[in-house]
């Protein structure tokens, strides 16, 4: 029969810090207290203070103290050698976690819901590489879905999404708030209007709408569903590039951002549309897997970008 493994030991409450232990390693360098003392950045009295404190806690005296200055006693020695053994560990320590935040700090990798990535992240990660220009950042662009699904997988490091509600599994942060607008060309029936949309009357026509799983999708479909729900769209797109461009070439009516049809409207190749009694603003929030936030870049970028409490 084997023999039962040992429990495992805490350290003892006799093992003094390595602040203690620093201390003890420059009076053995300099054969004075008070050198010690100002290479370790206290004063001369603090330092004998410190000097005593780890005596009384391992029980032996270390230092000789003397006119002529401090010399260590034979059991200062041998706990001098100990604690040198103890302080190159840390430092070692001490080490390899700076190396393990420098492999962190050197790259970011973010995904991004499309309205997000084309009309506010590229300012953020201007900044970002104005206070980071050591960090390599990559972007991967898709719906909100999509940029939930890189995160759960371990593939990113910070997201952004447009929808209603944080992704399960996800924390999150509110970094901006947007408004959907209906737009159609100059030329539709719409752009001529007088009076506002009915929003059952926006459910049951034929849109130029994004893809389910995007965030715009998901507010259009809450905002309407007691009104009779969306009708089948005209034309189903997964970019809002393309859902915009259709728009502008009489397509049909759209619902976009309105950070994504800002030049548009001014140049009247599209005209919003007023919708009545319904409301289409939304969050756009950073999220990241459930648990502390973000650290390093990643941490940065969220700061840069505004982000507070959901």
């Amino acid at each position: 029969m084997s023999p039962s493994p040992s429990p495992s030991r805490s350290l003892s409450h006799r093992v003094p810090d390595l602040g203690a232990l620093e201390l003890l390693l420059a009076v053995a360098r300099h054969g004075s207290l008070g050198r010690a003392a100002r290479e370790v950045g206290i004063t001369q009295p603090a330092a004998s203070s410190r000097i005593r404190s780890m005596e009384r806690l391992l029980g032996v005296a270390l230092v000789d103290r003397s006119p002529r200055g401090s010399r260590l006693t034979d059991a200062g020695a041998l706990v001098t050698d100990w604690a040198r053994r103890v302080v190159e560990a840390a430092e070692a320590f001490d080490a390899g976690a700076q190396a393990l935040r420098d492999r962190r700090d050197s790259r970011l990798r973010v995904a991004a819901s499309m309205t997000i990535a084309e009309y506010l992240l590229p300012g953020w990660l201007i900044a970002l590489r104005a206070a980071r220009p050591g960090t390599a950042v990559s972007l991967q662009a898709g719906n909100s879905a999509a940029v939930a699904e890189l995160l759960l997988a371990g593939e990113a490091d910070l997201g952004y999404v447009e929808g209603l509600a944080v992704p399960e599994g996800l924390d999150g942060a509110v970094v901006a708030r947007d408004r959907l607008v209906v737009v159609a060309a100059p030329a539709h029936p719409w752009a001529r209007r007088r009076r506002p949309i009915a929003p059952a009357e926006l459910a049951s026509a034929a849109l130029v709408l994004r893809e389910y799983g995007s965030g715009t999708r998901q507010v259009l479909d809450a905002a309407l569903a007691d009104h009779g729900g969306l009708a089948e769209p005209l034309l189903e797109l997964a970019s809002t590039t393309a859902v915009k461009a259709a728009a502008v070439t009489g397509a049909g009516p759209a619902v976009l951002s309105e950070l994504a049809v800002t030049e548009e409207l001014a140049s009247r190749r599209l005209v919003e549309v007023p919708v009545a009694d319904v409301s289409l603003t939304r969050a756009l929030r950073a999220v990241w897997p459930t648990g502390p936030l973000p650290a390093g870049p990643a941490r940065d970028l969220l700061s840069l970008a505004g982000g507070s409490a959901p």
